[in-house]
């Protein structure tokens, strides 16, 4: 089946469930708005520094957004080589309610930018798994998201499609919104596995998603995009899509369900809220054997043909739990939070099996520092059997000394300090286990170099115009 025939069936459905919805109560947190792709905060309503005008907003239902991130990070040890970077990203956003522009009911748009400069310390420096920002990508001015909403009844049925990310909606929790690294939003697993990243910063996709709000505590999540945005082709997909406009739509097709739970999750509640989610993706392109080469022998063999054995799609599932475990009182969003996460995918076409993390979240503990946050987690990435096989195949072939690849871990500690509304600081302390599994991709430029433990430090700041 093809991505427009598949896209066309989710549309129908939400149309049809459209006509059986009823009113649903407003909920602690309302996942529904247009997210900013770091802080997790709505576009549409959000602390900000008060700089941007936005005349527009209560006649015409137009808002601007904008957003600075710059950060400054280094390894002091480990890695490939010590060093240090500046990046940054300047997001702009606009978001249309077309109810008040043009009167069509319950239908809104929303569409954002980046512009994006510095290195990446993870690419340059470490050549690591856990991405160590969620800001790194090469420097470019790109389209990310662009795309229409249509909701039915008060928030029973959503349906998205256009340019989408899935980062913000799948696979995530929101107790992960103080941390700087890339995993803690999109997990490794997802960004190393799916081609081209999957539907993630810096490159969304075309697709189309449906939320189904069954009842105030269940729900059931579906999304279908282009299985790789940057298209087919070698060297890096953000090149392939350097501008984020090639709107792929003919692509092998992924798919991404989730089903999730929520408990205590309705405003004024005085119980601790949490949520279970469970969620897996299906992608129905080619992908590479990491270990056999076409003519069956290993990729390290002299008499490899150099092109790896080619295997039908791809499937993974995750699991995601999150609970309240404190609560300011008469506050719904203070208090502490964990989290934890654990996702697996088959060994023989994934660079990445078994991940996991987990972590706790602590928001708005003191009256006198209410908007503060600080969060302590940590990470597991497992690099796959196949891939471990091929590394042993190379000790055989070159020498004993030749690393074979393990897993990947990471400690990680982020303190968020709001200087007022719109702007914070976020000093934070990463500690990189086994980089890159251990050792550089044997394919890589760089094949199989042992790599030692890394620290990282940072300081990052955030300004919510």
């Amino acid at each position: 089946m093809s991505v427009r025939c598949l896209a066309l069936a989710i549309l129908a459905a939400g149309l049809l469930a459209g006509t059986h919805v009823f009113a649903q109560e407003d909920k602690k947190t309302d996942e529904d708005k247009p997210a900013d792709p770091d802080t997790g905060e709505s576009t549409v309503e959000e602390k900000t520094l008060g700089l941007l005008p936005n005349p527009f907003q209560k006649k015409y239902g137009i808002k601007f957004a904008a957003t600075y991130i710059g950060e400054t990070l280094g390894n002091v040890s480990g890695g490939l080589k010590q060093g240090a970077i500046y990046e940054g990203r300047l997001n702009l956003a606009v978001d249309v309610d077309l109810q008040k522009l043009a009167g069509i009911d319950k239908l809104t748009f929303h569409a954002n930018m980046f512009q994006i400069h510095g290195e990446g310390l993870s690419r340059n420096y470490l050549d690591n798994l856990f991405v160590v920002s969620g800001i790194e990508a090469l420097p470019s001015t790109r389209l990310y998201e662009a795309y229409f909403e249509k909701q039915w009844g008060n928030k029973k049925i959503s349906l998205k499609f256009g340019q989408l990310a899935a980062d913000s909606e799948f696979f995530n929790t929101k107790y992960t919104d103080v941390f700087t690294n890339a995993s803690m939003g999109w997990p490794a697993i997802t960004s190393l596995d799916l081609p081209s990243g999957g539907p993630s910063p810096p490159l969304a996709a075309m697709g189309t998603r449906l939320l189904l709000n069954i009842t105030d505590q269940l729900s059931v999540l579906g999304g279908i995009f282009d299985g790789n945005q940057a298209g087919p082709g070698p060297g890096d997909p953000q090149q392939r899509n350097r501008y984020g406009v090639n709107f792929r739509i003919n692509d092998p097709p992924l798919l991404l369900g989730q089903i999730q739970y929520a408990w205590n999750n309705k405003k004024g509640d005085p119980n601790l809220a949490g949520q279970i989610k469970f969620g897996g993706w299906r992608h129905f392109g080619p992908f590479s054997d990491l270990q056999l080469a076409s003519n069956g022998v290993s990729l390290a063999a002299p008499i490899s043909s150099g092109a790896p054995l080619m295997l039908a799609g791809d499937v993974g599932g995750w699991a995601v739990f999150e609970q309240q475990i404190y609560r300011v009182p008469k506050n719904d969003d203070r208090g502490i939070g964990v989290f934890a996460r654990v996702s697996g995918a088959p060994a023989d076409r994934n660079l990445i099996d078994l991940y996991a993390d987990a972590g706790l979240e602590f928001i708005g503990l003191s009256d006198k520092r209410p908007d503060d946050k600080f969060g302590v987690a940590a990470g597991y990435a497992h690099v796959s059997k196949r891939a471990q096989a091929l590394d042993a195949d190379y000790r055989a072939l070159v020498g004993p000394a030749w690393p074979v690849r393990s897993f990947e871990g990471l400690l990680t500690a982020v303190y968020q300090y709001q200087l007022r509304d719109g702007w914070t600081l976020q000093p934070n302390f990463q500690y990189v286990i086994h980089p890159g599994g251990g050792a550089t991709d044997p394919a890589g430029p760089m094949r199989g170099k042992a790599l030692k433990n890394a620290v990282v430090f940072g300081l990052r700041t955030t300004m919510k115009f």
